[in-house]
């Protein structure tokens, strides 16, 4: 694995450091390959049941290197840059077509195709300092790396709209208001911060393992996988999954624990 991505598996919980603090993490040719590798393997690995995504350095994900672009303009093309998303998508959909969750400790900012990166998570938690926004459109560019594809679905479409039409940061705030992430987290500076955020993601990808990890894989799988189904199709899946579930040891353990418990308050509060 290129050093552009540290990636580690401990306990069942993967996890995917961006590792270009120079750059703000920022996307060039390396990141995106080691991207693209290190999701499969997370997401192809049976031990592996959560994925946690952080990031070294100040700041989450600003998008793709534009320096880089600026550098090798003369030497590359849309046709490459089309190429280099490609890459990238593909680990995207790695992550967003498992049945494993995915957290986003995401500090510092998110922009441009960080967006994305964040977005195929499926809880993200960020700092009180955390800003997060589009920004395409201030380099004459538009919205990949599934931004466009995802970022109405979860915060609607007239939000959508809002953040990719305007040169705008939203506040940590005004993401969690917004759906985009589902907490922010308070250090007394930034660097402690940063460190509050990882420590939370890892606390939530823990929370999942120490729980019916499968069950909440498959949760996830559900929802993300709805758009491919009509509604009677997603009942359909809906009744096949609770079946197969009910099938697993895990799951008839809980359910005979679950039923254990009930008749002996039951029993307490009749005698």
């Amino acid at each position: 694995m290129s050093d552009a991505i540290l990636f580690a598996v401990e306990e069942g919980m993967a996890r995917l450091t961006l590792n270009r603090p120079a750059r703000l993490n920022a996307f060039n040719a390396d990141l995106a390959h080691a991207w693209k590798d290190a999701t499969a393997e997370a997401t192809s690995r049976a031990d592996v049941k959560a994925i946690l995504i952080d990031a070294a350095g100040p700041a989450f994900c600003a998008g793709g290197d534009v320096i880089d672009m600026a550098t090798t303009m003369g030497a590359s093309s849309g046709a490459d840059i089309t190429a280099l998303a490609e890459v990238i998508n593909a680990g995207i959909r790695s992550l967003t077509e498992s049945a494993v969750p995915v957290v986003a400790a995401a500090h510092g900012t998110t922009a441009g195709g960080g967006l994305g990166i964040l977005l195929c998570s499926d809880y993200a938690v960020v700092g009180s300092r955390s800003r997060l926004g589009s920004l395409y459109a201030n380099i004459g560019l538009t919205p990949d790396l599934s931004v466009s594809a995802q970022l109405a679905h979860a915060v609607g479409q007239r939000r959508a709209l809002q953040l990719v039409l305007q040169d705008r940061l939203l506040t940590a705030q005004e993401a969690v208001e917004w759906g985009l992430v589902a907490e922010a987290v308070d250090g007394e500076d930034a660097a402690a911060e940063a460190a509050l955020v990882r420590a939370r993601g890892e606390e939530i990808a823990r929370f999942w393992l120490a729980g019916a990890a499968d069950a909440y894989g498959q949760a996830k799988r559900l929802v993300r996988s709805q758009p491919e189904r009509s509604f009677v199709e997603q009942l359909s899946e809906e009744a096949r999954s609770i079946g197969a579930a009910l099938e697993t040891s895990d799951a008839q353990a809980r359910v005979a624990a679950f039923a254990a418990a009930s008749a002996s308050a039951a029993a307490k509060k009749a005698g």
